[in-house]
């Protein structure tokens, strides 16, 4: 469990990172061409590590539903959204906001599985990333 917590932690750390380097970029051309870029030098870099490993096909990626290859696409929002918003609000305030909505998201998501979780917890939790949001504010 220990790794799966350090992996998510530097996994999020690689997004704030990723997102104010983007954030650079889109100040100097714009928050699209920086999206742009971000997906085109990843999609190399997956293309790279893909031939590597040997397979691009997934496995079952014939018989998957529509709304399984949507993920791209909303990636593209999320990065130009990051992209546009870092050099406004700040890393700090950006990342914060995207992981409360992320965290809201998630609570609902856990709600139409129905998931076993504390509904009041989890709510609890998105507050308090609001709340960290507002008293880490400029």
């Amino acid at each position: 469990m220990s790794v799966m917590i350090l992996l998510a932690f530097l996994g999020g750390a690689l997004v704030t990172l990723s997102r104010q380097i983007n954030g650079r970029l889109a100040v100097e051309t714009s928050a699209l061409q920086s999206s742009f870029w971000n997906h085109f030098v990843g999609c190399a870099a997956l293309a790279a590590v893909t031939v590597l490993a040997g397979s691009f096909w997934p496995e079952g990626a014939a018989t998957a539903p529509w709304l399984a290859w949507i993920g791209g696409a909303l990636g593209v929002a999320f990065v130009a959204s990051g992209s546009w918003l870092v050099p406004r609000l700040g890393a700090a305030m950006t990342g914060g906001l995207l992981v409360a909505g992320q965290m809201l998201s998630g609570v609902v998501l856990d709600l139409v599985r129905g998931a076993d979780a504390i509904l009041w917890m989890q709510l609890a939790g998105v507050a308090l990333i609001l709340t960290g949001v507002i008293l880490s504010r400029r």
